[in-house]
């Protein structure tokens, strides 16, 4: 299986803003590896502002603002690292362990955050479970030699722009539950993701 038949299908690789920033990445001899695990200090960084914004005032918009801001980072770290792997040829044999490892770490970074910041840290713990989840039943496939299932409604863009959203909207109202409901709403959409990956392996390993 190619390269480009395990990448996940985004739009946003296309855009000329993508081409520019990967370009500079190149031209700073920035390599892939350091690209992603750039994405999981982000990550770190938005769990430390998720954290913080738990003060209230005018501390807690800036730091919701600011993780919404990281959360985004962690994203465009994920879609720069690929096109400077792959594009630009730039891509290590270990790559296949940076390209996967540090979004775990993301996920687990960044919704446990978010469960501090909405008061409910089981609930932020769960929505990272079940992402990683998602990721587990795609790479179990990719193992069993079918192409990565990268269906939602859930996937990784999808969670990171609810909860990008949820995090703004927090920050603007400063509601406490507004943060509750984003999560909720990951949680559940994620939860019928991994059931649809899992039943649709279970389809393709019955059907070999």
């Amino acid at each position: 299986m190619s390269e480009a038949e395990n990448r996940r299908p985004l739009t946003s690789r296309n855009s000329a803003w993508a081409a520019r920033l990967a370009s500079w990445a190149v031209a700073k001899s920035l390599t892939p590896n350091q690209i992603s695990q750039a994405s999981m200090a982000f990550a770190a960084l938005g769990f430390a502002f998720f954290a913080l914004s738990t003060h209230g005032g005018i501390l807690q918009f800036l730091c919701l603002i600011l993780a919404a801001a990281t959360v985004q980072a962690r994203l465009v770290c994920n879609l720069i690292d690929g096109m400077v792997a792959i594009e630009a040829g730039r891509g290590a044999k270990d790559g296949p362990f940076w390209n996967e490892a540090p979004d775990r770490v993301s996920d687990l970074l960044l919704f446990a955050g978010a469960g501090l910041a909405a008061h409910q840290p089981a609930l932020g713990l769960l929505a990272a479970s079940l992402a990683i989840a998602t990721a587990y039943i795609r790479e179990l496939g990719r193992a069993e030699g079918f192409p990565p299932d990268f269906s939602g409604p859930l996937a990784k863009p999808q969670r990171m722009a609810v909860l990008t959203a949820g995090t703004v909207l927090a920050a603007v109202y400063a509601t406490g539950w507004t943060l509750s409901v984003t999560l909720w709403i990951i949680v559940i959409g994620t939860a019928i993701t991994v059931l649809r990956r899992s039943l649709g392996l279970i389809d393709k390993l019955k059907l070999r």
